[in-house]
Formats: structure tokens, C-alpha cells, sequence
């Protein structure tokens, strides 16, 4: 048994979602010879969903994610 206590974080479990759902709408793109920089991009700035393709689901799971969100862990991760 450890005596050291765990230390459970919630922004690291959620900013590991964002990445991992980030990742799948960025390669679902790829995969249809969109820039997904750009793509992402427009539908960040603009909350419009014909910016990301609905193959791979990827519409649904950018429109499960809050745009804020997903602004915090890019500015987080750039700057650190």
C-alpha cells in the first residue's frame, strides 16, 4: 500500500478529452482533403458547423465541445 496520496485532476481529464476529440475531428478533415487548421479554425470564430465535415461523426462530437473550452486548452498548450 502507498501512503502517498493520488492527486486527481479534473482540467487535465478535460483537456485530455479536448485534445483526443481535437485529434479525430482534425484527422476525420485530413481524411477528406480539408486543411483542418483552417476548418477548425472558421468554426471557432464563427460557431458555424458547415466548417467541419459530419464524416467520422466529426460535426457532432466539435458541437459536443464548448468553443471557450476549446480556446482555453489551445491558448494553455501554445504558451506552455
Amino acid at each position: 500500500m502507498q501512503d502517498e496520496t493520488m492527486i486527481f485532476s479534473y482540467e487535465d481529464e478535460e483537456e485530455k478529452k479536448i485534445r483526443d476529440q481535437l485529434t479525430l475531428v482534425y484527422d476525420a478533415l485530413t481524411e477528406k482533403g480539408y486543411n483542418p487548421v483552417n476548418q477548425i479554425v472558421g468554426y471557432i470564430l464563427t460557431e458555424d458547423p458547415t466548417y467541419i465535415t459530419t464524416n467520422r461523426n466529426a460535426r457532432s462530437i466539435m458541437l459536443s465541445m464548448d468553443r471557450d473550452d476549446i480556446l482555453q486548452v489551445l491558448v494553455r498548450r501554445f504558451l506552455s
